[in-house]
């Protein structure tokens, strides 16, 4: 998972289903009788998409039918039984059986030898988040569902559960929708079917185990969709964009470059025949999502973003956030533990090794694009150096292990957005150890590779004794460097690890974004006047200084968007992502004056703390930083 987090915060930032003569018992794999389960968006009412799972026949009084309480990959709680409604058993005769809710995410069916079939109703999150949601914490977007007349976003763990005698059982799928829908997914495609008056159509798909349908999402509906072959993977690009902004023919080609570089990065790990990349794009409304980032799944990612953002803008978030999901084939999916591949979706466990699995995978998404010649040193530096900044304003004096295990509790769980930061900076910081250990000649890309022969997806390691065997794989520098900062909770100093590659933190000029200036904001709302305004920092930003901004000067509108406390996030958030090249109009009040700036953008710099190449570094450092940067 890559969560993006927003810059700027002023606002708190019926059914009916034949009899079965299968039978399910506790031990049953299923191989011949699979879970029958089907999801119609042709009778969707009050954005809520009707559900039946028809199990079989069961020889235990009893049974237990659950929604997920956690899905991997997201490290929180969404409780996906509490957007169930209407829930029904129904037995062979078409009556109803008693059922008893026993917590968000969990029903029991008594007399289930009776029972024929289940039937529910599903809310969306996508509504559900942007109103405030039921209660409680609400699914990241991207592990969200979305019911909506053009675009249904199909996470299938949002729709389907499982029962607890019946884990292993094999899966049948129908998806019933409108014919004219596009539809996207990998789960295997057994048959489709259209209506007899060709207005609906019903895909049915197979799944060996449960773990399999949360492990594919789809995408139905008015989608733009792109096909392209990176090696021997075949990309499918599906995205809805619901003013058509955007389309997957125009994000394509960020989207092919980046992911032949990161084939070219990862060599010979080639995991999967087929990758989805599924993109929805917020509108920005009160109704829309706002959880933007993405989640990854085996063979497949699913992204919420900003329908609003310039293309440009948009293709580096995606590079930035594909990446990292498209990098997580290799850990978790290919390098995980027993926590990971004996997941429990309303017990779980955690690893101790976020600093691997989200760690490690951002730190790829970082150092790949520099390997690859997609960013300049200078770029991958700021980009570290920004890293180094956010983690230091996190608490840097946790255990990394203990925060990992315990992610879902406090004081660790405000502290998981660490991983994309100090968890990427320890992914670094192993790398120039094993390059330092290997004269340059091997680095964290290769020890991972090797991990993933050693196991592979079907064979988790250890907890206990991955770093053990990390250490023996590599050197000895590795163990105190683990037990130091990574189980115990020493701060790192970096400069230690730059020095080795003949950089060093200094002061000097660096590069900044538009809203910002020596890592604070230069906006910021005056509530009494209900006004957004430049405040004094903004003279630490060379590009306002050069159009003569001044502290306490209001900003009225932007590109033509008035400004307000009500659509302050969702301007300045186009804001961040703006880039040099780009033609901007913003309007200013000054003591009542109206002052217009009418130009196009140049870098904006500020003075601070930059990673920079030492003076004085040797031969022996700058081929070691070679080594580094350039495989």
């Amino acid at each position: 998972m890559k969560k993006l987090v927003a810059i700027l915060g002023f606002s708190a930032l019926l059914v009916a289903c034949g009899s079965s003569s299968k039978t399910a018992t506790k031990n049953d794999l299923a191989t011949s009788n699979p879970i029958e389960t089907s999801i119609d968006l042709t009778k969707v009412t009050d954005d809520k998409a009707p559900v039946i799972i028809n199990p079989g026949r069961f020889t235990e009084e009893t049974v237990t039918y659950r929604l997920p309480k956690v899905v991997q990959g997201t490290y929180s709680v969404s409780d996906f039984g509490k957007y169930v409604d209407d829930f029904k058993a129904i037995d062979y005769d078409g009556n109803e059986l008693p059922v008893n809710k026993v917590d968000i995410n969990t029903w029991t069916i008594s007399n289930a030898t009776k029972l024929s079939y289940i039937t529910y109703y599903v809310n969306d999150t996508f509504d559900i988040e942007s109103t405030g949601g039921i209660g409680g914490e609400q699914p990241f977007s991207p592990a969200g569902t979305n019911i909506e007349p053009d675009n249904y976003v199909l996470n299938l763990h949002g729709f389907i559960g499982y029962f607890d005698s019946l884990k292993n059982s094999q899966y049948k799928l129908d998806v019933t929708a409108d014919a004219t829908f596009k539809r996207t997914s990998a789960l295997e495609q057994v048959n489709s079917t259209t209506s007899a008056d060709g207005k609906s159509m019903t895909t049915s798909y197979f799944a060996p185990r449960y773990f399999d349908i949360t492990d594919n999402p789809m995408m139905y509906g008015n989608l733009d969709v792109e096909e392209f072959q990176v090696g021997d993977i075949k990309i499918v690009l599906s995205v809805y964009s619901p003013n058509g902004t955007h389309s997957a023919t125009s994000m394509r080609n960020a989207m092919e470059t980046m992911m032949q570089a990161q084939k070219t990065y990862l060599g010979d790990i080639n995991s999967t025949p087929r990758y989805d990349i599924y993109v929805y794009l917020s509108e920005g409304t009160a109704e829309s999502p706002k959880g933007f980032g993405a989640l990854e799944h085996h063979t497949s990612t699913v992204v919420v973003m900003p329908e609003a953002m310039p293309a440009a803008a948009l293709d580096k978030s995606m590079v930035d956030v594909v990446s990292h999901e498209f990098f997580h084939i290799v850990t978790p999916l290919s390098v995980h533990s027993e926590d990971v591949h004996y997941f429990d979706y309303n017990a779980p466990t955690f690893s101790k090794h976020l600093w691997m699995y989200e760690g490690v995978t951002e730190y790829f998404a970082t150092l790949f694009q520099v390997d690859q010649g997609l960013v300049t040193e200078d770029e991958f530096y700021n980009t570290i150096m920004g890293k180094i900044k956010t983690a230091s304003g996190m608490n840097d004096a946790m255990s990394f292990t203990e925060m990992s295990e315990n992610v879902l509790d406090e004081p660790y769980a405000s502290q998981y957005y660490n991983v994309y930061q100090k968890g990427a900076l320890i992914g670094m910081c192993v790398d120039i150890l094993i390059r330092e250990g290997s004269n340059g000649n091997r680095g964290i890309l290769s020890l991972m590779k090797e991990l993933s022969m050693k196991y592979g997806k079907n064979k988790p390691f250890e907890d206990d004794k991955i770093i053990d065997e990390i250490v023996a794989m590599t050197y000895p520098s590795l163990r105190g460097f683990f037990d130091t900062h990574v189980i115990g909770d020493t701060p790192i100093d970096y400069n230690e690890f730059f020095n080795k590659v003949g950089l060093e933190i200094s002061e000097g000029k660096v590069t900044t974004n538009y809203i910002q200036a020596g890592g604070g904001l230069i906006v910021a709302p005056d509530q009494e006047r209900g006004v957004i305004y430049f405040n004094d920092a903004v003279t630490g930003n060379s590009f306002w200084n050069e159009q003569g901004v001044k502290p306490k000067d209001v900003v009225k509108s932007i590109d033509g968007t008035e400004v307000t406390m009500q659509t302050a996030n969702q301007v300045f958030q186009k804001v961040f992502a703006w880039q040099p090249g780009t033609d901007i109009e913003v309007v200013l009040d000054r003591d009542g004056e109206e002052i217009v700036i009418k130009t196009k953008l140049t870098q904006a710099y500020t003075n601070g703390k930059g990673l920079m190449p030492k003076a004085d570094a040797t031969p022996e450092q700058i081929a070691l930083r070679k080594a580094w940067l350039k495989g």
